[in-house]
């Protein structure tokens, strides 16, 4: 062989070593924009995984709803084009429905009340989402939703006057807003902002957060400021592309997911506040809503449980989110 050949076949077996042994390349989707907080914990994820695997799995992150809505994502994840997605708790209940017991309207009072229920119930529905085809590997908080609008609203009847932006794909709830006399819209997540320059829609029900980040109270500079619902979060893995994984990295990779979230929980939570002020000196106009009116709002969402419960709402989920939040309260008043 020639002295050339020699040194080119070295060279081509030095980048052969080089590589890791079984290469893998994973896709992740979520309607996180670039720079939110919760893109930044995907791409802490991304390193940590390619750290913990010495480089043999790269996670490559798609934000900003480039890979479609939640809907789409999700549809994505079931025939492999998507293996990973950050999902809010709309996209998760589309897999497991139970989880949308934890985001029902006026059931909790605190963050420490949603954090009880969901450390008690999370075994149960992370078991229930792999019968689905899917693994939680973390979970995480968007916030509270609140109403952005483009009128003034404190009392629930001053909404009826509105069209609401609802989840596309969401046909029941859709039907329970009608029947409680107001005027959804649907939509995908990712047309939000033109419905609200079009004026095919002028009130969203959204997060602090979400609201800044996306925008979206320049064109709705009204917020109600009634903690409607949490909003809950999670990074889902297909099982196929967890199983795909190495055993012996399947621990470190669960390990660095979970710590990721848990270290960030009350970073997020406290973005919230600090969202609506960012917001309110660009002009949102915070409405404040006395107590004495909340019975209104509560009232309004005891209405909407009775058109979703046993069709969206599993009942016997909803009956022991109900028995764990009040034992919750007992125990922590």
């Amino acid at each position: 062989m020639s002295r050339c050949a020699t040194i080119l076949l070295a060279f081509a077996l030095s980048l052969h070593l080089a590589l890791p042994a079984s290469a893998q390349a994973l896709k992740l989707a979520t309607m996180a924009p670039e720079g939110s907080p919760w893109y930044d914990l995907l791409v802490d994820l991304a390193q940590s995984w390619k750290t913990a695997s010495s480089g043999a799995t790269t996670l490559h992150i798609y934000p900003g709803g480039v890979a479609g809505d939640e809907g789409d994502v999700i549809r994505k994840m079931r025939i492999g084009q998507i293996q990973l997605a950050a999902l809010s708790g709309h996209g998760l209940s589309e897999i497991t429905p139970e989880i949308q017991a934890l985001q029902m309207p006026m059931m909790f009072r605190s963050d420490r009340e949603l954090d009880c229920v969901r450390d008690h119930l999370a075994a149960r529905i992370e078991a229930l989402t792999e019968t689905h085809g899917f693994k939680i590997l973390n979970w995480s908080d968007a916030g509270w939703v609140r109403f952005f609008t483009q009128t003034p609203v404190v009392r629930p009847d001053e909404m009826k006057s509105l069209k609401i932006f609802t989840w596309e794909g969401d046909p029941t709830y859709l039907e329970a807003m009608k029947a409680m006399g107001y005027r959804p819209v649907a939509l995908a997540a990712t047309d939000i902002y033109t419905g609200l320059e079009s004026g095919m829609i002028n009130a969203v029900p959204t997060t602090p957060i979400l609201a800044l980040s996306y925008q979206w109270f320049g064109l709705a500079k009204n917020m109600t400021d009634v903690r409607w619902a949490p909003l809950l979060g999670a990074t889902v893995i297909t099982l196929k592309a967890w199983q795909s994984i190495p055993d012996n990295l399947k621990p470190a990779f669960e390990s660095a997911a979970r710590s990721i979230a848990d270290g960030s929980r009350a970073r997020i939570r406290s973005l919230d506040d600090k969202a609506i002020a960012a917001m309110q000196s660009h002009g949102l106009v915070v409405h404040p809503v006395p107590q004495e009116l909340l019975g209104e709002w509560e009232a309004v969402a005891q209405e909407g449980y009775t058109k979703v419960v046993g069709k969206v709402v599993p009942a016997e989920a909803l009956g022991e989110v109900e028995r764990v939040r009040d034992a919750c309260r007992s125990a922590q008043p």
